[in-house]
């Protein structure tokens, strides 16, 4: 795990030194070893930077730049199956120097180009130089769990891990994308292809992108599409053979995942999903694992009893640490710097507390990330699998929906002050008027419809929409393939690399693994729902009176905290003082908002993720609140 940047300029406004700040801006993704390659290249100024985080070969003949032919990588993330490859190779005459993956990496690239990325099994996000050719490749793994951003100005393209490395290029102007605020406010992220800036991009997971450098063009290109898999005729097996063969490809995945030559542990919630990892690996070992929970005091948000109960019955080393309200404040006023882009999922929170407590014992933590999108695991899917169907038979629905519309916003309001009712009736409708389940699904895990964005902001901004059909898939597919394109690569793994990277801890998603993908995409849904195949694996290795409970999310009591030991958050960064002197929102909107909640549980996500985005500009626009 580490930090790349680089650029391509034909302006020559970068050199050395600016590339020395630049890579040191991500010291955290990788505080073991730096290095770089500066060159002058006919109109070019070249430069590639990389911080080390040491996981495979610790010795410095594995750092980077890394050099071979024509050749050059920067590259963040691990190939798990790096040395079935390397035998590949060494049977095709390569000679190998290093113990490392990235040299596998680049002698695969070297021998079948760009058909070597469906041999790599792992996480990555890399930079191929190819001087020959004066090409340059950025490349993103299958899922989007490495990030991977790129700039593009005319005459000179950049490449970062994270945003905050562009800001010292004196090309890049701080200048908000329209597009990215309204999907962090509709949906919590900054949705993929968008960044939080004009004119940076996320490379798209399953993709990269090809830079020719003498036609100063750039060109995407898909590699991976998961949505292939759900669109082949489901796999023809007995429930107790379908079973085996993902017990036994989880067995494979899970172990891959352990190698590293530094200290491996595991992130255990209690809930299925790590459980499960947790009991494939012990049961593969004598040696007790590291296993670490993040638990509170308030018992509905604790889950640190389930955790070391399963830990104690299947022998691993467990760590556990309550939060407390102070620890939690720590986080939060750091979240800005830990996150480039806002983020408003507040189990970001526990995420940077466990990361941070794991990482006094290892360097590696395995998670359980994943598996609710692969195996139906949000009670939500068939809770709005019956309300869309409920809605498709009411009659004269459109009609339904133009007498909504047709009532006033001022009988509305004293609702919206007191009540959910409002955000209810606004999303009701709008689930009445769309023709798409994708646009239905959309409307209902929003936090700000379209409709209160046009009342919170002071400016009008474009309706930005992230839906795609897919209407061949049963309605519970078709949700769970939708948060898979999105909520899982632009929240999920956002949370956890950053979280863990900030640590200098690498975060691993075993369940994730493009084996388990590809073959969990043609499982019949009945062997899916609510984890059930899951379930059966585990029970294998685990009582069921240890996993059959109520799904708890990684959450905490936030609102709670809110309201009493950090209220001077929405205080200080919901004024409506201060409201009216940044310009960005409508300072009634914002003060009924607030109103609201502090009044009722009402309105909690909304006021969380304006408290975090107004953290992020405090941050960026150097604002005083």
């Amino acid at each position: 795990m580490c930090g790349i940047v680089g650029f391509f300029d034909q302006v020559k406004t970068h050199d050395r030194e600016m590339l020395q700040r630049m890579t040191d801006s991500q010291r955290h993704r990788g505080p073991d070893a730096e290095g770089h390659l500066f060159e002058k290249l006919g109109k070019f100024h070249i430069g590639l930077g990389h911080r080390r985080l040491s996981i495979l070969d610790t010795k410095s003949h594995a750092n980077q730049p890394m050099q071979f032919a024509s050749l050059t990588i920067v590259y963040n993330g691990e190939i798990y199956n790096f040395s079935e490859i390397r035998i590949e190779l060494e049977k095709a005459g390569y000679i190998f120097f290093s113990a490392s993956d990235t040299e596998v990496i680049l002698k695969a690239f070297h021998y079948w180009g760009v058909k070597s990325l469906e041999k790599f099994r792992g996480m990555f996000a890399f930079c191929l130089y190819d001087s020959a050719q004066q090409k340059a490749y950025l490349i993103r793994d299958r899922v989007g769990v490495k990030p991977l951003y790129f700039f593009y100005h005319q005459r000179s393209f950049m490449f970062a891990s994270e945003v905050k490395t562009f800001s010292f290029s004196p090309l890049f102007k701080k200048t908000l994308s329209a597009n990215a605020i309204n999907s962090y406010f509709q949906y919590g992220y900054v949705g993929t292809p968008h960044s939080i800036f004009e004119n940076i991009v996320k490379v798209k997971p399953g993709h990269y992108v090809e830079f020719d450098l003498l036609e100063n063009t750039f060109h995407e290109h898909q590699y991976w599409d998961l949505s292939t898999y759900y669109h082949l005729p489901k796999l023809d097996l007995t429930d107790q053979e379908a079973t085996e063969t993902l017990h036994q490809h989880c067995i494979e995945a899970f172990s891959l995942r352990m190698v590293a030559d530094v200290p491996v542990g595991i992130l255990l919630s209690g809930g299925i999903d790590s459980s499960l990892i947790t009991a494939i690996l012990q049961n593969n070992t004598t040696r007790p694992l590291e296993t670490f929970t993040m638990g509170f005091a308030d018992q509905g948000y604790d889950e640190a009893l389930h955790a070391q109960t399963i830990a104690a019955y299947l022998g691993t080393n467990h760590h556990h640490k309550r939060c407390t309200w102070q620890d939690a404040e720590s986080v939060i006023l750091s979240l800005s710097t830990m996150y480039d882009e806002p983020l408003a999922d507040h189990s970001a929170i526990p995420t940077a507390l466990v990361s941070e407590f794991a990482k006094q014992k290892v360097t590696v933590a395995l998670s359980g990330d994943g598996g609710d999108e692969l195996f139906c695991g949000y009670p939500s899917y068939s809770i709005n699998e019956a309300r869309f169907k409920n809605l498709d038979h009411i009659p004269f629905k459109y009609l339904l929906v133009h007498l909504l519309s047709l009532i006033p916003d001022p009988l509305l309001v004293g609702y919206q002050l007191n009540y959910d009712w409002y955000n209810r009736y606004l999303k009701l409708k709008t689930c009445l008027g769309s023709k798409t389940l994708e646009a239905k699904f959309q409307a209902v895990i929003k936090t700000f419809t379209y409709d209160d964005i046009k009342k919170l902001f002071s400016k009008i901004l474009p309706n930005h929409s992230l839906t795609k059909n897919y209407e061949n898939l049963e309605t519970i597919e078709r949700m769970m393939f939708y948060d898979f394109k999105h909520y899982l690569p632009d929240n999920l793994m956002v949370k956890v690399d950053r979280a863990t990277m900030h640590f200098s801890l690498e975060g691993r998603e075993p369940l994730l693994d493009h084996k388990i993908l590809e073959f969990a995409a043609r499982l019949p849904l009945r062997l899916k729902k609510n984890k059930l195949i899951l379930k059966k694996i585990l029970n294998k290795y685990l009582p069921a009176s240890m996993f059959e409970r109520k799904k708890q999310g990684f959450g905490l009591p936030l609102n709670e905290w809110l309201r009493k030991e950090l209220n001077y958050l929405m205080k200080r960064y919901l004024d409506e003082t201060n409201i009216k002197k940044q310009g960005i929102f409508d300072p009634k909107y914002v003060k009924n908002l607030s109103r609201a909640f502090s009044l009722s549980k009402t309105h909690d996500q909304r006021v969380w993720t304006l408290i975090v985005f107004q953290l992020w500009y405090e941050k960026n626009f150097a604002e005083s609140f």
